[in-house]
């Protein structure tokens, strides 16, 4: 994939030298609303070309982008004959602005676009763009539009920062690096990364990780505490009176499906078998799915579920133990009764077998169990480490502007200039 990087770097060097002189480029995967797709449909406008001297792509008109024995075909709308592609397929604007734009799926985006096949099936879209561009198809799908403008800027240095340590990567638009919605641009958004172009986070002239969480829950979190590592100075663990804490709860059923009641005899036993807390279950059965025990499965209970005494200086829980009683359907038919326990284990390794949008922080205030259920009652959402976005929008809203913020969330940082300071960029 550097391959690709240098490739379409240069052509924009080549096709855009004033564009590229002005900003850095960004070279993003189009994974999050393509999915592993066989085909894909895109039409352009205003005037593209490629590097096929045979093709007279039209403004306006669908294609049709196909994956067969390994190769590309193309096809255009309505009509029969298909164009098998020779070599890489890479689309450039005749001139970068916001007029020239490919709909991919009609989603709109700017900039270059190459399409890849991956995995020897699916078609992988690649797209290239300048940074401050990128930027602006990502704050939107970070934090909401409609938040004042002083919290937008503190949210668009965080993603700024983020995108600028990852320039020679190829990443992706999904939440594993930053979401990116493509030329989908908000006109608030768009001003925030307007007014601070070219801003950083830095630590000792260096970028530092900008972490941040939707809410702490009223308190912060150092980052060691959360993925282990460096303790980095910025990360503090104190009080944050601006956080609107939210609480949370979730309840389990112990049993999910009583054994004595499946009807054994009949053909579609297992289909109708259903659990009682299917939001839960669905998350469990992916994890252990990757977990080593492919095939269907069906849960049958969760015999124990609990905290240990453990906590960090915040007030969060370390570890905990949870057994995982089920049925496992392999290919062939074959139906085993499994139990999973994994024991005071880091809660990192337990939450994701719940669901991070139900057990939504590691800030936990009770963990009840009876006869029949628990309980688990929290605050906070995410991990709680350096800005929480609800934080800084309470902070702006007290009059805070997006320096105060950034000094406040991340403690010892520096604004920064990419085109005036002698920042020390990765390689």
């Amino acid at each position: 994939m550097k391959k690709n990087i240098l490739l379409l770097t240069t052509l924009f060097l080549f096709m855009f030298p004033n564009v590229l002189q002005a900003d850095e480029m960004v070279t993003v995967k189009l994974v999050n609303y393509v999915g592993e797709a066989t085909e894909l449909e895109f039409k352009l406008n205003r005037e593209f070309f490629s590097f096929d001297p045979t093709l007279q792509l039209q403004e306006g008109v669908t294609y049709t982008l196909s994956v067969q024995k390994g190769s590309l075909y193309l096809q255009e709308n309505n009509k029969r004959e298909k164009q098998k592609l020779n070599g890489p397929f890479i689309l450039i604007p005749e001139k970068y602005n916001e007029e020239h734009q490919i709909y991919i799926d009609d989603r709109p985006y700017l900039g270059a676009m190459e399409f890849t096949i991956e995995k020897d099936e699916f078609i992988r879209p690649v797209n290239q763009l300048p940074l401050e561009d990128y930027l602006k198809g990502v704050v939107p799908f970070e934090v909401f539009s409609s938040w004042g403008i002083e919290t937008l800027k503190a949210q668009t240095l965080a993603a700024r920062t983020y995108a600028v340590s990852k320039l020679n990567e190829v990443i992706n638009d999904t939440i594993q690096y930053q979401v990116y919605g493509g030329y989908t641009w908000d006109d608030s958004t768009t001003k925030a990364v307007e007014e601070t172009k070219g801003e950083v986070i830095t630590y000792e002239n260096r970028l530092i990780e900008t972490f941040y969480s939707a809410s702490n829950g009223g308190v912060t979190e150092n980052n060691a505490n959360v993925w282990g590592g460096n303790s980095m100075q910025y990360f503090p663990v104190k009080d944050d009176p601006y956080d609107p804490t939210h609480p949370w709860d979730f309840t389990l059923n112990q049993t999910q499906i009583e054994l004595e009641k499946i009807e054994w005899d009949k053909f579609n036993w297992w289909d109708e078998l259903e659990e009682k807390d299917t939001d839960i279950t669905e998350t469990m059965k992916g994890w252990l799915q990757r977990n080593g025990y492919p095939g269907d499965i069906k849960i049958l209970s969760i015999p124990s579920f609990e905290l240990s005494d453990d906590t960090f200086e915040s007030g969060r829980s370390e570890n905990g133990s949870i057994t995982v009683e089920f049925m496992q359907r392999l290919f062939e038919g074959t139906v085993l009764f499994r139990r999973m326990e994994l024991k005071d284990i880091n809660l990192n390794q337990i939450r994701p077998m719940i669901g991070g949008t139900i057990f939504k922080s590691y800030l936990i205030d009770s963990l009840e169990a009876d006869d029949e259920q628990y309980t688990m009652k929290g605050r906070g959402y995410g991990h709680g480490v350096g800005m929480s976005q609800w934080g800084a929008h309470y902070m702006a809203e007290n009059g805070k502007d997006y320096k105060e913020i950034l000094a406040y969330y991340y403690p010892g940082t520096t604004i920064m200039d990419l085109a005036n300071d002698a920042i020390v960029l990765p390689k």
